[in-house]
């Protein structure tokens, strides 16, 4: 594996074009679940994974095999994602994760949600949720979760990610799980269903608010490449993360991405 590994980026470096396509499709869907799970949007996160690609190919002549490709490639994402200037709603206030417990009592419906696409709906709530819950950790301690707990690394690969020692990220995931373990275990029910919190009481909310759309919901609707995993272990933080699908980069931006690898734009196409 590591030797062909090894031929593939050879050849992307090189400028072949069939190569160029394959280290994309490789790295295209893990990208983008990194950026969708750090920025906590669909349109952003489809935007930084186009710059994560793009940056990685145009770094790959410098990958010494160091690490797995894939994990280089996280590298640069993490990275890239970092010192990403745009910020999400919860990150430009500042809102922490006692002020989003705040926010879901103060919109808890007495009842259930029973309107139309009830099951959809609540299912868009409890991902929006995740993905808003996420938003409350520094962008440092977002990472080292992800990392971590949702895409399930080891500490030595997420260090290095992250140029840092393996005590230090550990010690910063564990500040991570410590954070959203608390949180998810006083509020959420699908964690913890003696918790208050009910997605399908916060979906009128939602709606109200304009965090859901009811005619057009993202996540739920949004193409994964497997079935939703099932939550085996509901008091960990890190089960309610992995229940999301395996989100895929969604089309359009694959054939932008293409578009831009065919170009005369990209300059390793002109070797």
């Amino acid at each position: 594996m590591e030797h062909a590994e090894a031929e593939l980026v050879g050849r992307a470096a090189a400028g072949d074009a069939d190569a160029l396509a394959e280290v994309v499709r490789l790295l295209r869907d893990p990208m983008y679940r990194l950026a969708l799970r750090m920025t906590g949007n669909v349109a952003d996160a489809e935007d930084a994974a186009q710059e994560i690609l793009l940056r990685v190919l145009g770094h790959l002549d410098t990958w010494r095999g160091e690490a797995k490709l894939s994990t280089w490639a996280y590298r640069i994402g993490v990275n890239y994602l970092l010192n990403l200037r745009r910020a999400s709603p919860q990150e430009a206030v500042g809102l922490s994760l006692d002020d989003f417990a705040g926010g879901l009592r103060d919109g808890l419906a007495e009842e259930e949600y029973r309107g139309p696409e009830a099951a959809v709906l609540t299912r868009e709530v409890r991902l929006t949720c995740s993905q808003a819950m996420l938003q409350c950790l520094s962008r440092e301690e977002r990472v080292a979760f992800v990392l971590g707990d949702v895409f399930e690394l080891g500490s030595a690969d997420a260090a290095w990610i992250l140029d840092i020692s393996p005590a230090a990220y550990r010690k910063r995931l564990e500040r991570a799980k410590s954070r959203l373990g608390r949180f998810l275990n006083a509020t959420c029910g699908v964690a913890n269903p003696a918790a208050w919190c009910r997605c399908s009481r916060r979906v009128d909310a939602a709606i109200a608010a304009g965090r859901i759309d009811p005619r057009r919901p993202v996540l739920a609707a949004h193409p994964a490449s497997a079935a939703e995993r099932q939550m085996a272990h509901l008091h960990d933080a890190a089960a309610v993360l992995r229940a999301h699908p395996d989100y895929t980069l969604p089309e359009a931006r694959r054939a932008a991405i293409a578009r831009i690898l065919h170009s005369n734009r990209f300059p390793l196409l002109d070797r």
